[in-house]
């Protein structure tokens, strides 16, 4: 195998071995690389992440890691010193599972190490923050304040609001925090493509994209500042600009929308058929109608607009099946549902008769197994992460991450999809172990099914003649070592069009 001058595409047999780079020692144009026993895959695409997301967690306070509401406020109040009075504290990462309070974080236990500067904490899922009483007061949020559409703001026993604001409720903070401008968003996206290379993406399907951001991405693609592939979803204001594939390059694709059904199961925003076994008095959050979505559907129709549309719980899943089947859209459009994390055992054998794109996340599950059980009950696990289950059942099912609210390393990605179990090996009563993926079948999440579910199937996803010459490198053959052994591989090259992005030291 060879990549060809100018190194876009590979020709020769895929397979060949040694022989075949003595062949082409000394041929023009032809760099040969030893990798000293690493294995070479075709490159991996992440099928869902945030790349600004991503890089902004680099550049602030990232609360990752953060082991219990105590050492929460612990991190928050050595930031307190650096802040002038009145100044905003960020930051973002935290999630409550594992934590020995077993509670979410409340504006109390903000307040009693910064009682001055407002603080907005947002959870790891993007879906909910904590706020504490400074926060709250500069933007007006009182016990009395009314939930927005698609909103909640959490309110104690006494009817006292918390601090912790629910999907459409963060809004009400969102005054005080500070719109990057630029050149911020342009530090940020070229951060996080460096991470992504590093850690061997290829590639990234990148959603909830502000159309003020392709023409950054495109100058820093132009500048060799993105030496990534970006499929964009963007958010809804972005329609025309996907419609006219505004500020494409040959490694950006503008051509799709995101849009939202409900919140995240770990707040309990995911919309459910029945009602949540922790709260009964709630069944999560709808963020869209049904006439609106197939509106979005009408026109994207119209205008040859890729959809992804994010849906956790089985209710919103159940209504996109719905509202697609009743548009009869047929089986090519290629649109995707972004997450289909929690889906009735029912509705399952629908999303690939109806031609749905299942883009799903192995390592929600893993992390997700220390709650899910006590949001939904047993029963309703059957549906939950059924990665398995929709592959049998005919859907195209690709692997992404979720970055940043997950760490975003195809490693872990692909440890999630083929062992079901979290990090130390754990899995938990009623986790569906037959849910779990072959290493075959894990590798396609991430390679041949997020290819065709950007179109990019002829040129992306394999490594064969006449593709492009895009690899991933791990110095461990993941698809033979034990499966514990999967998470100590590293990234030691990734390659981009045929040329080198990320070479380890």
């Amino acid at each position: 195998m060879r990549v060809e001058p100018p190194g876009a595409v590979i020709s020769g047999d895929p397979d060949a071995s040694g022989g075949d780079r003595d062949a082409h020692d000394g041929d023009p144009g032809v760099t040969v690389i030893d990798l000293h026993g690493a294995v070479m895959f075709p490159g991996f695409t992440d099928a869902h992440a945030h790349l600004l997301g991503i890089g902004q967690r680099e550049l602030t306070l990232n609360l990752e890691g953060t082991a219990s509401v105590a050492d929460l406020v612990t991190r928050i109040a050595a930031e307190v010193p650096g802040k002038a009075p009145g100044a905003l504290i960020y930051g973002r990462g935290w999630i409550e599972t594992g934590w020995p309070e077993g509670r979410m974080p409340m504006a109390a236990d903000l307040d009693a190490v910064a009682p001055v500067n407002p603080v907005i904490l947002v959870r790891a899922d993007g879906h909910a923050l904590v706020a504490n009483s400074a926060a709250l007061a500069a933007a007006g949020v009182t016990d009395t304040t009314a939930d927005p559409d698609g909103g909640r703001i959490e309110r104690g026993a006494d009817g006292h609001a918390t601090g912790m604001l629910i999907d459409n409720a963060m809004s009400l903070v969102a005054p005080l925090m500070e719109t990057p401008d630029a050149a911020a968003k342009a530090h940020a996206l070229e951060t996080g493509a460096a991470v992504y290379v590093s850690r061997g993406w290829t590639g990234v399907h990148n959603m909830s994209v502000g159309p003020d951001e392709a023409p950054i991405m495109a100058a820093l693609a132009g500048e060799g500042k993105l030496p990534l592939r970006l499929w964009n979803a963007f958010e809804p204001d972005g329609f025309d600009l996907a419609a006219k594939h505004e500020y494409e390059t040959p490694t950006i694709t503008n051509r799709a929308i995101k849009l939202y059904m409900d919140g995240a199961l770990g707040s309990r925003g995911a919309q459910l058929i029945e009602p949540y076994s922790d709260r009964p008095e709630t069944s999560g959050l709808s963020l869209i109608t049904d006439e609106d979505l197939a509106d979005y559907m009408r026109r994207a129709d119209a205008a040859g607009i890729q959809i992804a549309i994010h849906a956790i719980g089985d209710l919103a899943n159940r209504r996109i099946l719905d509202v697609y089947e009743a548009g009869g859209y047929g089986k090519n459009k290629r649109w995707r549902i972004e997450h289909a994390q929690i889906i009735a055992p029912s509705d399952i054998p629908r999303v690939g008769a109806l031609g749905l794109i299942a883009s799903m996340q192995p390592s929600h599950a893993i992390g997700d197994l220390h709650f899910a059980p006590a949001r939904l009950g047993l029963d309703r696990l059957a549906g939950a992460y059924a990665w398995k289950s929709l592959l049998d059942s005919g859907a195209v099912v690709a692997g992404g991450s979720d970055a940043p609210v997950e760490v975003g390393s195809p490693l872990i990605e692909f440890y999630a999809a083929v062992a079901r179990k979290d990090l130390k090996g754990f899995s938990g009563e009623g986790w569906h172990p037959e849910q779990a993926l072959s290493r075959d079948e894990a590798l396609a999440l991430f390679t041949s099914a997020a290819a065709y579910a950007t179109f990019r199937e002829n040129d992306l996803g394999t490594i064969a003649p006449g593709k492009l010459a895009d690899f991933t490198v791990f110095d461990t053959d993941l698809m033979t070592v034990p499966e514990a052994d999967i998470l100590k591989a590293k990234a030691v090259m990734t390659v981009v069009g045929g040329s080198i992005v990320y070479a380890a030291d």
